[in-house]
């Protein structure tokens, strides 16, 4: 979708909780929740992109809150996957020690490298040359952030899995952690297990 000339954006939502994800090409992609009441008057949602340049800005609302969205630009336009969607998908398990807990955790979930093939990223034999310099920013739904070298995640170039999983030790995720974890089994720390995971961006260093 695109906004019109004065940068709006016209939806019929239902009562429920949302997630916004707008972007432009060549600027960050923004993320914002929001609620939608029940009432019969119309709610604005205001949100802000950096823009140098003119142009409409497009948006891509989602369904649901739980969604994980996908920014792979050139590649693919900004995408979403539904935690029915996910489920349905080929998985596979992981186990990792937490230091933090002092405890094993089994995984199940789609590996990333599978994930961002579906949208258009350069891995296997495409991952060469200048596509070398791209990288990946996974970023849960209060902020916190991690970053991965593309390479990190493609199977054919790294030892290790780097997974978004969706169930732990053989349960869905939990509400603090879920509906979707970044999960990194070759880190000693887990400090890239990015939980409440809500989007994926690839981005390039050049």
């Amino acid at each position: 979708m695109e906004t019109d000339s004065k940068g709006r954006l016209s939806l019929d939502l239902k009562p429920g909780g949302y997630a916004l994800f707008a972007s432009l090409a060549g600027f960050k992609n923004l993320a914002t929740h929001f609620d939608v009441r029940e009432s019969n008057e119309a709610q604005t949602i205001s949100f802000v992109l950096q823009l140098g340049a003119t142009g409409s800005p497009q948006v891509s609302p989602i369904a649901s809150k739980d969604d994980l969205a996908f920014f792979t630009y050139p590649y693919h336009e900004p995408a979403t996957v539904s935690p029915a969607e996910f489920k349905a998908m080929p998985h596979i398990s992981v186990t990792i020690h937490n230091s933090h807990t002092n405890a094993d955790e089994t995984y199940s979930g789609v590996r990333l490298a599978d994930l961002l093939t579906k949208f258009g990223a350069p891995l296997g034999s495409e991952l060469r040359g200048e596509t070398l310099a791209n990288y990946i920013v996974a970023t849960g739904s209060d902020g916190y952030q991690a970053v991965l070298a593309l390479v990190e995640v493609d199977p054919a170039f790294h030892p290790g899995e780097v997974l978004v999983a969706d169930s732990m030790n053989g349960k869905p995720l939990d509400a603090h952690s879920g509906p979707f974890k970044l999960v990194v089994t070759e880190d000693k720390r887990p400090a890239r297990s990015v939980r409440n995971l809500t989007t994926i961006e690839l981005k390039s260093a050049q």
